[in-house]
């Protein structure tokens, strides 16, 4: 799948001291799921944790980017079990088992710094372990694609291929999306394709990877809200995600947990 030259000239392409500034929105996004970790635990409610998030992010000076985004008034998304993506915190309180992904997104002296990862409400099922392990591998083997002169179906290609390997299944509905000091932007990053096609990889691009894997089938439907996308066969999903800037030798992967806190379990 090519890229016009039209949508190329969308992309934009960031200055050196840009990375500086994405780093730090990267590194506060992932403190701050750094520090919700030890409040995911059975009993409590998903608005509970929202709302401890918010807190932090505000804090330690910034602003959440998606409080009054296209109307949407959390500071994330918190999405149980079968919940692809998008999920509202509210009422419901977590029980033993659940495993959900948390997406944060950080507004810090203008740059977004946006990051998700997988907890563990008590003791997940070997399935759901097995799940997470893949999609969080997944990401690290899309991260190890992304370098000057690769292309976009690389990093889609090496996610799908290892992720179908294992039995599973890739999204196809949501993709990974350009990002600096705007919140969405070109490109597009496909979690599926093929080596060698798409847009090639330039220094100072900014982009996210944030693969969704479904334990059944990929289809995925947008319940009556208008935000939350859950499997079509109630399957477990599980997504991981992380913002890169390309450089001119490799990638710099800004949203790294502090305390090294990448995938389930923490030990929190």
């Amino acid at each position: 799948m090519e890229q016009t030259a039209s949508e190329s000239r969308r992309i934009t392409l960031h200055a050196p001291e840009d990375f500086v500034g994405m780093r730090r929105a990267g590194q506060l996004a992932a403190a701050t799921l750094d520090m919700i970790t030890e409040h995911v635990r059975p009993g409590v409610t998903t608005g509970a944790l929202d709302a401890i998030i918010l807190e932090y992010i505000e804090k330690n000076g910034a602003t959440s980017a998606t409080v009054g985004y296209r109307g949407y008034q959390h500071a994330s998304c918190i999405s149980i079990n079968h919940v692809v993506c998008h999920g509202i915190p509210g009422s419901k309180a977590l029980v033993d088992g659940d495993i959900l992904n948390i997406d944060v997104t950080v507004i810090l002296d203008g740059w977004f710094g946006d990051t998700s990862r997988m907890y563990v409400a008590g003791n997940a099922s070997t399935k759901a372990k097995l799940l997470m392990d893949v999609t969080y591998e997944s990401l690290v083997r899309g991260i190890k694609a992304v370098r000057p002169g690769a292309r976009l179906g690389d990093i889609g290609h090496a996610i799908q291929s290892y992720v179908e390997k294992q039995r599973f299944s890739v999204v196809r509905d949501f993709c990974g999306h350009g990002i600096g000091r705007t919140f969405h932007a070109s490109p597009n990053v496909l979690h599926y394709g093929r080596p060698g096609e798409g847009t090639v990889l330039k220094p100072g691009m900014f982009f996210t990877i944030e693969p969704m894997v479904n334990v059944g089938r990929p289809e995925v439907k947008v319940l009556d809200d208008g935000w939350t996308a859950v499997t079509r066969d109630r399957s477990l999903s599980a997504q991981f995600e992380h913002m890169v800037g390309v450089t001119e030798d490799g990638c710099e992967v800004f949203t790294y947990s502090p305390a090294g806190m990448h995938k389930p379990p923490y030990g929190a």
